[in-house]
Parts: C-alpha cells; sequence; structure tokens
C-alpha cells in the first residue's frame, strides 16, 4: 500500500528518480541514530549531468531553479533508499544547503535554491520546513550549475 509522501508525489506528478551512483570517494548518504545525512547531490538526470554553467551567465535564475529542484529530488532519492522506500519516515527535513556556480557578482543565491526549498515543501509539508544556506561559489564538479546537500530526521 502507497503510503501518505508516495501518493503525495502522485498527486503532485513528480517521480524520485533512482539514486546516482558516487562520482567520488564518498557515500550518497549516512544515518547516525535518527538523522540522514545526504551527500551534495548534482543535477543527474537519467543517469547523465544537466546544468553545466553558471548561473547568472549560461542559466537564468529560473533554470538554476530547475537545477536545484533536481538536486532536491536526488537527496530525496538517497533518503527513499535508505529508508528501504519508505518517505512517510521522515518525520523532518531539518537542513538543506544550496551551492551556486555563479558569477562573482551574482547577488540572488537564496532565489537560486528556493527550488529546492519549494519542492520539499510540495512534497513533505510542514516536515519540509527546514533551514538552509545558499552561497555562491566560482566553480562546482564537473560544472554543475548548482549542487544541494541536505539532512533529513527520520523515523
Amino acid at each position: 500500500m502507497a503510503g501518505q509522501i508516495d501518493a503525495r508525489l502522485k498527486e503532485l506528478g513528480i517521480e524520485i528518480p533512482a539514486v546516482a551512483k558516487p562520482a567520488a570517494a564518498y557515500v550518497p548518504g549516512v544515518r547516525t541514530g535518527n538523522l540522514i545525512f545526504v551527500s551534495g547531490q548534482v543535477p543527474f538526470v537519467n543517469g547523465e549531468i544537466a546544468f553545466k554553467g553558471k548561473v547568472g551567465a549560461e542559466f537564468t535564475v529560473e533554470q538554476g531553479q530547475d537545477a536545484a529542484r533536481v538536486c532536491a529530488l536526488n537527496a530525496i532519492a538517497v533518503a527513499k533508499d535508505m529508508l528501504g522506500g519508505d518517505l512517510d519516515k521522515v518525520t523532518r527535513v531539518v537542513k538543506l544547503g544550496g551551492f551556486v556556480n555563479c558569477p562573482a557578482d551574482f547577488e540572488q543565491h537564496p532565489m537560486v535554491i528556493n527550488g529546492a526549498s519549494n519542492v520539499v515543501g510540495e512534497i513533505f509539508g510542514d516536515k519540509g520546513a527546514h533551514s538552509r544556506f545558499a552561497v555562491g561559489v566560482g566553480s562546482l564538479p564537473f560544472n554543475v550549475a548548482v549542487e544541494v546537500e541536505a539532512i533529513f530526521e527520520v523515523e
């Protein structure tokens, strides 16, 4: 039987992707106690890196939001996998951290990372209210536009 979060995903027309393989020497996530720390997720779509370039140069803020949304869905995929497929075990999205690959004079980092925050809120409702950081950086792995990490509190 599908859980509440699965029903919400279906209602929203959102499919949680498969977990991407780590690109370096790390694991996708670590559980300690009732917390899952998800490693930084880049915008993998169907096993391919999407959104290569800088927000504010090659990409608009809106396109950066799309990239952040993809990253957040990839982070949720890691949590889902670690919870045996049951996202109803998420009791709280504690924190999202967002890195935006951008020119030095770009100032709209929070707007970009709203793409991640908004999809988390859509999926988890009140449990999705989280703390957050959004920072600009001069480069990211594989020249991706955005990277998002997450911390989930779970049963």
